[in-house]
């Protein structure tokens, strides 16, 4: 069995070809993307006047990987199609299977490099893109974008287990909470509850200032009022958590970090936890991805046809478009509730197999 499974130099031979055209195709739709971007932002760029050193490393080294994974399915697809199509048409897929070789071991080089990509895209948006869309986005807001600003009014988070913060408005410029309130509760029971006319966010000593304030304490006697100009006060939440969108502000942590932030958004009660859900399954799902695309590729372009490559390069494009439309497609309704996030994104994994498992039988063996 390990014999059956050694990489042979027909192996190595398509290895090189779907690595090496992967990497190529990047290299060429990413600088094609890069050129288009630059001429987009060029009027930011001379009137924001970022450093050219800014502009290279701060922005553009964290926007070519960020951009690439995000289309590393269609680059798979499109490398499998056009160096299995050119193989094919130079008959080579036909000599390796006159050998002796069977079409399902044909398939265990193409899975080799699959299996490459899918970890290396794993890698890259669990671990490595996030810190690099940290410095993307922070050179986006200061030199492309207009400063964020958090605009949400009536604002009811639980921070903690049995504590509750309110505000009706919240301005970052001054990182000033107005109408601010904390509710503390043991076993469904109010105990206490801190209301000020408005709080400010004090970054020496890490705490809210509420000013004009009083507290109701509630016991079996009954209730203590307290009252004062000010006090300060730990509320487990900071002008961080006002400063982004939250969708983005997701795209900067890592795959342990975006499990943290799940978990406290769920304590907090946000009503679009889903949307983070959907971005860490995606994690997930959109390397396993690879292999599906993978097969369908081999499937589709291991036999001459009309048209030529052309055709193979087109029915690819096509399927793989379609692909990606449907897990938009299926994640919109996780957005609004009518499916499962998990169930949402592998939806169009699980149909996609079954496409590529039906392929793979009418190719030719």
């Amino acid at each position: 069995m390990r014999e059956k499974f050694k990489l042979k130099t027909i192996d190595l031979y398509i290895i090189r070809k779907f690595i090496g055209t992967y990497f190529f195709a990047i290299l060429l739709i990413v600088g094609i993307a890069v050129i288009f971007d630059i001429s987009e932002k060029l009027d930011d760029f001379m009137e924001k006047k970022p450093t050219l050193g800014a502009i290279i490393f701060d922005y553009y080294l964290n926007f070519i990987p960020y951009f690439a994974n995000l289309f590393s399915s269609l680059f798979t697809f499109i490398a499998v199609i056009f160096f299995t199509s050119k193989m094919a048409y130079d008959t080579e897929i036909i000599a390796i299977l006159s050998s002796g070789v069977s079409f399902r071991r044909l398939m265990y080089p193409y899975f080799v490099s699959a299996s490459i990509i899918a970890i290396l895209s794993f890698l890259l948006t669990s671990f490595i893109i996030p810190p690099a869309n940290k410095v993307r986005l922070d050179f986006e807001n200061t030199y492309i974008r207009r400063p964020y600003r958090y605009s949400d009014r009536n604002i009811h988070k639980q921070v903690r287990p049995g504590v509750f913060v309110y505000m009706e408005s919240y301005n970052a410029f001054s990182q000033t909470a107005y109408k601010f309130s904390v509710e503390h509760f043991v076993d469904n029971r109010l105990q206490s509850k801190l209301m000020s006319n408005y709080a400010r966010w004090d970054s020496t000593k890490n705490k809210w200032t509420a000013q004009d304030y009083y507290i109701r304490n509630y016991n079996a006697e009954g209730q203590e009022i307290i009252s004062g100009s000010q006090i300060d006060t730990s509320v487990f939440i900071t002008p961080k958590d006002f400063s982004h969108r939250a969708d983005l502000l997701i795209e900067t942590m890592n795959l342990f970090q975006l499990n943290d932030f799940i978990d406290q958004q769920r304590l907090q009660g946000a009503d679009n936890v889903n949307v983070f859900l959907i971005e860490k399954y995606s994690r997930l799902a959109f390397p396993f991805s690879t292999f599906i695309l993978t097969l369908i590729g081999v499937s589709l372009s291991s036999r001459k046809v009309r048209g030529g490559i052309g055709l193979h390069i087109g029915m690819g494009l096509g399927i793989s478009f379609t692909y990606i439309l449907f897990m938009r497609f299926t994640t919109m309704f996780a957005v609004g509730g009518l499916l499962t996030p998990g169930i949402a994104v592998w939806i169009p994994n699980i149909i996609y197999t079954f496409i590529a498992i039906g392929l793979y039988r009418l190719a030719p063996k």
